[in-house]
């Protein structure tokens, strides 16, 4: 029987892919879980940065062991080729804090991508790509990808681009809580007084619900296409270089 374990940061990310999955809280993390004849797969999210995605990461091994992690949700693109409102499988993550680097076990990957403390604003983005050569950038990857190498367990990585790089957005890290939390009502208040952001955000909005079904259409592709994950197997992955 094989385990799979879909952990991002915030809801919205693993909306289209959880939708009808049987959902419950627990101490603080949200998790849905879809049962299947070769197994499970259990998706879960706490928030943003590397100490909701441990949160996270925890609250599905308490479970039992996981055969595969898959690290999902928005990132910011740090290079034109990368379209907001797409897709793209990851092949590998660099922690920019630490430098380490995790190439991930993805089919098909199609670019490396590099995990922040914080949202990156434009020229931010620019130097995250020009320090690590990587064309997206999240907050939780590398802890993801981190503890499955801990574990010996496998890790993919499939990201949705919520903003392009020339996207001109308000700095949205104020609005981060300690637990990583979104504060949506604060964000709301600030945004209605400041009506010259509305454009990039309603663009924001209507990318990153369109990534988050390109990230739906993407996992469930690769992971109906892999025997491992249809009949219990458990694959292979590298972490570290």
């Amino acid at each position: 029987m094989t385990k799979v374990a879909i952990i991002a940061a915030l809801a919205g990310e693993l909306e289209p892919i959880v939708n009808g999955w049987p959902r419950e809280s627990r101490n603080g993390v949200e998790l849905w879980r879809r049962r299947l004849d070769s197994g499970q797969w259990v998706a879960a999210c706490a928030g943003m940065g590397a100490g909701a995605a441990s949160r996270a990461f925890a609250e599905i091994e308490r479970g039992g062991p996981m055969d595969l992690v898959v690290s999902v949700g928005w990132a910011g693109a740090l290079d034109e080729r990368f379209a907001a409102g797409r897709a793209y499988r990851v092949s590998g993550v660099i922690d920019a804090a630490t430098l380490e680097r995790f190439r991930a076990a993805t089919p098909s990957g199609e670019c490396w991508l590099v995990t922040s403390d914080r949202v990156a604003n434009q020229a931010e983005k620019r130097r995250l790509a020009s320090d690590h050569g990587a064309g997206l950038v999240d907050m939780e990857a590398a802890q993801v990808a981190r503890l499955a190498a801990a574990r010996g367990v496998p890790f993919w990585c499939i990201k949705g681009v919520s903003d392009g790089l020339t996207d001109r957005l308000p700095d949205l890290n104020g609005f981060i809580s300690a637990s990583g939390g979104f504060q949506t009502a604060r964000f709301i208040l600030f945004a209605m007084l400041r009506p010259w952001h509305w454009p990039a955000l309603a663009r924001m909005g209507a990318d990153s619900r369109r990534a988050a079904k390109g990230m739906e259409a993407s996992l469930r592709e690769v992971l109906e296409r892999t025997p491992a994950m249809r009949a219990g197997g458990t694959g292979n992955a590298e972490a570290g270089e």
